[in-house]
C-alpha cells in the first residue's frame, strides 16, 4: 500500500484525528473491504470516489473501527452518511466551550450529558463524543427507522448501551418538549439542522455537489452522503428550525449550560442573533468551522448568568 504524503489539514481542530490524509494502510488492516474502493488519482495520491455512496459508507466504517472503537456500523439505504472529520470537529469545539468555565479543563466522563437533536440513523455525534471524552447522550429524532438503526448500532457495540439513550420526538412541531425532563441537567445540546426549505432545493444542491465532484451535470443526482427528507429539508429551512429551537430553549434556562447548533448559511446569522437577543440570552458565541471547501459555524447560547456559569458543576455530585 502506497504511503500518501502527509499534509496537515490545518483548518480542522488541533485534536481532530483526521488532520492528515487518510492512512489507507492502517484503515485496511481493520477493514479489508475498503480496498476495492481505493485508487490512485492523477496526482499520485490514494483516495476513494466520494461520489460513490458505498465507498463513503465503507470509509466511515473503517474510520470508526480504527479510531473510535466501533466494531460494527451500518446505515439503511438512502440515510445520511456523515463526513467523520467535520462531525468530529463539532465535538472538539463543544469540548473547548465546556472547558472555558471549567478552569480550562475539558470535563470528561459519563456524568457529562448532551442532547443530540436529530441523531439520524448514523448515531455519529454520540459515538464520537463518547469515544473522545466519555460523554453520555440523549439522542432524539422524529424518524422511527433512523432510531431503530441506532438501536442496531448500539447492540453491536455494547459499550454504548449505558451512555446513549434514544428517544423519539413524536410531535414534529417540537424539539425539546417531552425530551428534557424536570430533573435533567445537560452540559450541552448539539444539532446539525436540515438546511434546505424544500425537496426541490435539496435536489438542486445535490445536483451541484455531484457536478462539482464529477464535472458532469446530472438531472438525477445520487447523494454521495445520502439523506432522508427530514434530514435535508424542513419548511422554512435552516433558519426556521433554529429559531424554533431558540424559542423552545427559553423554557429550560437552568437545565442546559450551552445550547448549540451548526449554521450552514452565513446569511442566516443576523436573524439568529436577533432572535437570541429577543429572548435575552445571557451569552452568545459563534465559532467558525472550516472543513476544506465547506465553511460552517457553530452558534452557542446560554441563559445562565456569569455567576450561574461559574457555579455550574460539570461532575456528578
Amino acid at each position: 500500500m502506497k504511503n500518501n504524503p502527509i499534509i496537515e489539514k490545518s483548518s480542522l481542530h488541533p485534536r481532530n484525528k483526521h488532520r492528515s490524509r487518510y492512512d489507507f494502510g492502517v484503515l485496511l488492516h481493520k477493514t479489508p473491504e475498503l480496498k476495492s474502493f481505493i485508487f490512485t488519482n492523477e496526482y499520485g495520491i490514494e483516495t476513494i470516489d466520494f461520489n460513490n455512496p458505498l465507498a463513503v459508507k465503507t470509509l466511515n466504517k473503517a474510520l470508526l473501527k480504527t479510531y473510535y472503537g466501533i466494531l460494527d456500523w451500518n446505515l439503511p439505504e438512502d440515510y445520511l452518511c456523515p463526513p467523520i472529520p467535520g462531525r468530529a470537529d463539532y465535538i472538539h469545539q463543544i469540548a473547548d466551550l465546556l472547558a472555558e468555565e471549567n478552569q480550562n479543563m475539558i470535563p470528561t466522563g459519563e456524568a457529562i450529558m448532551g442532547i443530540d437533536i436529530g441523531v439520524g440513523a448514523n448515531c455519529i455525534y454520540p459515538i464520537l463524543g463518547n469515544s473522545e471524552y466519555g460523554w453520555s447522550f440523549v439522542a432524539t429524532d422524529i424518524d422511527a427507522t433512523a432510531l431503530e438503526n441506532c438501536v442496531s448500532i448500539i447492540e453491536k457495540n455494547p459499550h454504548l448501551s449505558e451512555v446513549i439513550s434514544l428517544q423519539q420526538q413524536v410531535n414534529s412541531r417540537f424539539i425539546f418538549k417531552d425530551i428534557i425532563q424536570p430533573e435533567d441537567k445537560f452540559a450541552f445540546t448539539i444539532c446539525n439542522p436540515p438546511f434546505h426549505d424544500s425537496k426541490e432545493e435539496a435536489a438542486k444542491s445535490a445536483s451541484r455537489k455531484v457536478s462539482n465532484l464529477t464535472n458532469q451535470k446530472t438531472a438525477n443526482p445520487i447523494l454521495n452522503f445520502g439523506g432522508q427528507n427530514n434530514e435535508l429539508w424542513c419548511e422554512g429551512g435552516e433558519l426556521a428550525f433554529i429559531n424554533q429551537m431558540i424559542y423552545e430553549s427559553v423554557k429550560y434556562p437552568k437545565q442546559c449550560f450551552w445550547f448549540t447548533t451548526l449554521v450552514s448559511k452565513k446569511d442566516n446569522l443576523k436573524s439568529i442573533y436577533k432572535t437570541l437577543n429577543k429572548v435575552e440570552a445571557a451569552a452568545i458565541k459563534t465559532i467558525e468551522m472550516n472543513q476544506g471547501q465547506k465553511i460552517s459555524r457553530l452558534v452557542a447560547w446560554t441563559f445562565l448568568s456569569e455567576n450561574q456559569q461559574k457555579d455550574w458543576k460539570f461532575t456528578s455530585e
